[in-house]
């Protein structure tokens, strides 16, 4: 029997394409379905987690909330983007990747039945911890615009309740690779102004920008730092997926609680991976550049091979979406095709929102592939669903 805190996580889909493709051994197929990359970590960083194994301070629980050096590195990292200062002793903790930080801070703020904002379509991962956590998503639609993704600002405020105690959000977002406007900031920071709300903010992107604009971080709006949680990852912007590496920053108020969540949970972190994710946080050159303008180059190959095609520009981030069913298919069925007939592995966006939006979507992820291998993909699609 279902526990109730997971009859409605019905799962993200990507593990079950993941071993699909896996088991398929083919070196034809193209791997769309998982949000990896084949772009190397800072330097520095393999060097000082090398380094990390032999050292006995390295293997040790403590400290719990994470080494002195890294939460500077995390607080300095933050200071530079939003102006606003954090102590790193009392306002930031490091988390066994960024996700194990979403999850601890959504259970220091919310009570059962509070409410979380968040768009639609957002990344499963996301909303099935809000409902982890014991609350209940409340979906904004993203709209198609000039073929991009933009914020439904109407759909947005009518969202705000008085049972709304958070607004989740992600720039650039993952599946849709949306880049929030500085006026969806604003209409964001509305929301959290006028409910109390804090606003909880997943930054594991932000620099991978396509759109030349500079970072904007919602700590920075007018009166927002006090009610910003931001947690941030070494897993995309540095390369370091399998170091499991985040932190969290925050007003001092709700960090005494994230803290304990975190002593709680997972206890603490990685201790040979944090050497490494505070030497790509300094390193002179982390590379983020170089790689977010290679991964621009792998997006605008898949665009100009499906041009014609319903895809929704990604205006950053590591994927893209393909509205399949405006070409007759579920998402299911499209990946289906596509797996045994043009030897793509993606992933349909069932559970990542509503069935009526993101349930429409197949996400393809252009971060892993390089784009010789994308060349031609136009025929593979062609094959597969015969459009």
């Amino acid at each position: 029997m279902t526990v109730e805190r997971l009859r409605h996580i019905p799962g993200i889909g990507v593990d079950k394409m993941g071993d699909a493709a896996d088991a398929a051994g083919s070196a034809e197929m193209l791997r769309l379905e998982n949000l990896d990359t084949d772009i190397r970590p800072p330097r520095e960083a393999v060097e000082a987690t090398l380094a990390a194994i032999h050292r006995d301070d390295a293997n040790s629980y403590l400290p719990f909330l994470g080494i002195d050096a890294l939460r500077q590195a995390a607080c300095a990292r933050l200071a530079g983007t939003t102006g606003v200062s954090y102590d790193w002793k009392s306002q930031c903790v490091i988390s066994a990747g960024g996700l194990s930080g979403i999850l601890n801070a959504l259970l220091a703020m919310l009570e059962p039945g509070d409410e979380v904002i968040i768009t639609d379509p957002a990344y499963a991962g996301l909303i099935n911890r809000i409902r982890l956590a014991g609350g209940v998503p409340r979906l904004v639609p993203l709209t198609v615009v000039d073929g991009g993704w933009r914020l439904d600002l109407e759909a947005l405020a009518g969202a705000a309740t008085g049972r709304t105690k958070a607004v989740l959000t992600m720039s650039p977002s993952m599946p849709s690779g949306i880049v929030h406007t500085r006026a969806e900031w604003e209409a964001i920071a509305e929301v959290v102004r006028k409910t109390g709300a804090f606003l909880l903010h997943d930054a594991a992107m932000e620099r991978i920008l396509f759109t030349g604009e500079p970072v904007i971080h919602p700590a920075s709006l007018e009166g927002l730092a006090e009610r910003t949680v931001s947690v941030g990852c070494v897993s995309k912007e540095y390369r370091m997926i399998g170091w499991r590496v985040g932190w969290v920053t925050g007003p001092q108020a709700i960090m005494n609680d994230i803290g304990l969540v975190s002593l709680t949970n997972v206890v603490c972190q990685v201790g040979i991976a944090m050497p490494g994710a505070a030497a790509a946080i300094t390193a002179a050159d982390d590379g983020v550049a170089a790689a977010t303008a290679e991964w621009k180059a792998r997006r605008d190959a898949i665009l100009v091979e499906l041009d014609g095609l319903p895809v929704v520009r990604p205006d950053g981030g590591w994927s893209l979406l393909i509205d399949t069913v405006a070409l007759g298919m579920k998402p299911s069925e499209a990946s289906k095709r596509l797996f045994e007939k043009g030897a793509i592995a993606a992933t349909p966006m069932t559970g990542w929102g509503a069935d009526e939006r993101a349930g429409r979507y197949l996400r393809f992820v252009f971060a892993n592939e390089p784009t010789a291998r994308l060349t031609g993909i136009r025929e593979r699609v062609r094959r597969a669903w015969g459009v």
